[in-house]
């Protein structure tokens, strides 16, 4: 079996399962947020039940229109608190939290083995930990905290295998937007995505995140990485309770095996108004801009702040750009400060917000006019999404992102003097 089968058989309680089963899988934690929860807390009601059916095993963040944007935001936010407080579920209230791909795993709530649902397209950035982690809809997240169960069709897998030694300047951002290039906004629809290789081994804990956040925009069910001493390093700090690792077989049957030699991959911007319109930094003409947001459930950890700045320093913002910079969570945010990134980036002309996904979905923090343009860390550049219908949005790493902001047009950090 793959890695994605393994998992979900050891969940199903089934020596084996193949693409196509359905079958009842015990989950290990429910994720919601302030847009979703207060769908799935109506729908739970209407259940009858009373009782979450594990409060140790469902999680409530609030991080959309956090701090809340307007009245309605915050009677979401409110009907969230209320009930997770009522439960006894584990929630992170502004000031503590941060977003919430971001922080489960910082805080030790996703394991590798781990089955986690979340109401939220993007819960498939934990598989970068070896779990299988996919989004739901509400009305599921409402059923799953109830019984602790979800029935589910078992994905056929696709492995990506990724090989050579990466450029300056390329990151995970740069391998998930040539593959989702590559093979297309459905090209692993409601599949595993199985990433390996030695590209992969040497990838970062936090670029591998950023390539499982990023699994859905290739229409894909989850986004799996094996688990690694990385991995047990990054985990052992954080886990609160024991876990197991899965291994995929050596005769494991996938769907594809897809191969990548990435000594070629230069950075990627993914153009309007999809993530698989990518095209190589050198091929893009001088696209000017207006604002540049680094941040994100894709690119806010501290890796990504760090390469920000290492490019930040000593330049200034272009007078003509706005620059918004998000840090993940509370903790990055306070680790960013005590490293002195913050400072580089205040005095770089920057805007640092508290930790929220605001512009990404075109919440709040940074929403784009008509006519408008952003370079942003994020992982959606759909029509609308960051605002106006008639704004777009160029999806880059945060070294591009930086460069953008200093030059006020698409650039690379190699054009700077």
């Amino acid at each position: 079996m793959t890695l994605a089968e393994k998992i979900l058989a050891a969940h199903a309680n089934k020596k084996r399962v193949s693409p196509g089963d359905f079958i009842n899988v015990r989950v290990d934690l429910v994720m919601s947020n302030d847009i979703t929860a207060p769908i799935a807390i109506r729908e739970f009601h209407k259940l009858g039940v009373k009782r979450v059916f594990d409060p140790e095993k469902v999680v409530m963040v609030p991080d959309h229109f956090v701090p809340n944007k307007d009245i309605a935001s915050a009677e979401q936010a409110k009907l969230m608190r209320e009930f997770a407080r009522r439960q006894g579920i584990i929630y992170f209230e502004v000031g503590e939290a941060g977003i919430e791909h971001v922080l489960l795993p910082e805080q030790g709530l996703v394991l590798p083995g781990e089955v986690v649902i979340g109401a939220d397209s993007h819960t498939c950035t934990y598989g970068a930990l070896g779990a299988f982690a996919t989004g739901m809809g509400s009305t599921d997240i409402a059923a799953a905290m109830a019984t602790g169960d979800i029935w589910m069709k078992v994905p056929p897998t696709i492995k990506l295998v990724y090989n050579g030694k990466l450029e300056k300047w390329v990151g995970g951002k740069d391998l998930i937007l040539h593959t989702i290039g590559d093979i297309g906004v459905d090209g692993a629809l409601y599949s595993a995505m199985e990433f390996s290789g030695e590209t992969i081994e040497s990838l970062s804990i936090d670029g591998r995140f950023t390539m499982a956040n990023m699994a859905i925009e290739a229409g894909g069910k989850a986004g799996l990485f094996g688990v690694d001493n990385k991995t047990q390093l990054y985990v052992k700090s954080r886990a609160q309770r024991p876990y197991l690792v899965y291994e995929p077989d050596g005769d494991s049957e996938y769907s594809r095996i897809i191969e990548y030699d990435v000594n070629a991959i230069e950075p990627q911007v993914a153009l309007p108004h999809s993530p698989a319109n990518s095209q190589p930094i050198s091929k893009l003409k001088k696209i000017k801009i207006n604002q540049v947001v680094i941040g994100s459930c894709t690119n806010g950890r501290l890796e990504d702040l760090r390469l920000a700045v290492q490019i930040l320093k000593g330049h200034k913002v272009h007078p003509d750009v706005r620059c918004i910079v998000i840090p993940g969570s509370q903790q990055i945010y306070l680790d960013a400060l005590i490293e002195g990134l913050i400072e580089t980036f205040v005095r770089a002309g920057a805007a640092v917000s508290t930790p929220t996904c605001g512009p990404c979905l075109g919440g709040h923090m940074g929403v784009l006019a008509d006519g408008e343009r952003c370079v942003s860390t994020t992982n959606r550049n759909f029509v609308g999404r960051m605002g106006s219908p008639k704004s777009e949005v160029y999806l880059a790493n945060p070294a591009i992102a930086a460069a953008s902001a200093i030059t006020g047009r698409i650039a690379s950090p190699d054009e700077l003097s």
